[in-house]
């Protein structure tokens, strides 16, 4: 099974080429599992958690999707407040959380993680775009942007919170991410949090890349780097790596 932690962003219109690099691989693992099962196109679950524009950003995740290959999306598009039925991430061949409020998302997704977790375990490749990238870590930033009252990144990321919040995430890997790093200044909320001792370091993928955590290895695609940030001596360590 692999992970796939896509940092946010959209490709330029009809720039289906990017979209083949960062979506591809996942979409190549969900495609033999939809092949075992009998399908000719895999069967993806996405789910959205939106604020009224919900079926536009569905419609996004699939078409980047589709530019890697064909596909069949199983669409949940659910509200703010609204929470995730079990039947979203039924009989699928690949899951795809969406982007958006972070908070709003791991309050949908939480009732079903279990099951995401045991499908991810089985074998079912799992594909976080931004929010959904966030909260697969067993310790998820959800938002925020000050410490103690100071500010330490940019307001206009802090998913409608001040105080940097870290809450349990899916569980589906033992790091924490971040996104939209280098496009939203959120390595510096890594950096920062980890100096705090809130977080034993983390990644933090840019928009347009994709992070692919297999069995015991690490590959990144797409167009930008991901940002490794690690508890140091005496500060802390950042350093960097790209497709």
């Amino acid at each position: 099974m692999s992970i796939h932690l896509v940092g946010g962003g959209w490709a330029a219109e009809n720039d289906t080429d990017s979209d083949a690099v960062v979506y591809g691989p996942f979409l190549a693992e969900a495609a033999l599992r939809g092949t075992a099962a009998g399908r000719d196109e895999p069967r993806l679950a996405i789910i959205v958690v939106r604020n009224g524009d919900g079926d536009d950003h569905a419609a996004k995740l699939v078409a980047a999707l589709g530019a890697a290959g064909p596909i069949d999306p199983h669409l949940t598009v659910l509200g703010l407040a609204d929470e995730a039925p079990m039947l979203a991430v039924a009989d699928v061949d690949g899951i795809v959380i969406g982007g958006g409020l972070t908070p709003a998302y791991l309050t949908a997704v939480a009732p079903i993680a279990g099951e995401i977790r045991r499908q991810v375990a089985a074998g079912i490749p799992y594909l976080g775009y931004s929010a959904g990238a966030m909260i697969a870590a067993e310790r998820a930033v959800l938002g925020g942007w000050q410490i103690g009252g100071v500010p330490v990144s940019p307001q206009d990321a802090s998913e409608e919170l001040d105080e940097i919040s870290i809450e349990n995430g899916i569980g589906l890997l033992d790091v924490t991410v971040d996104v939209h790093a280098a496009q939203w200044g959120t390595l510096g909320r890594m950096v920062a949090a980890t100096e705090a001792g809130l977080i034993r370091g983390g990644l933090a993928v840019d928009e347009g890349t994709v992070l692919i955590v297999g069995q015991g290895t690490l590959g990144v695609a797409g167009s930008g780097s991901v940002w490794t940030v690690s508890e140091s001596e005496g500060g802390v360590l950042v350093s960097t790596f790209g497709s």
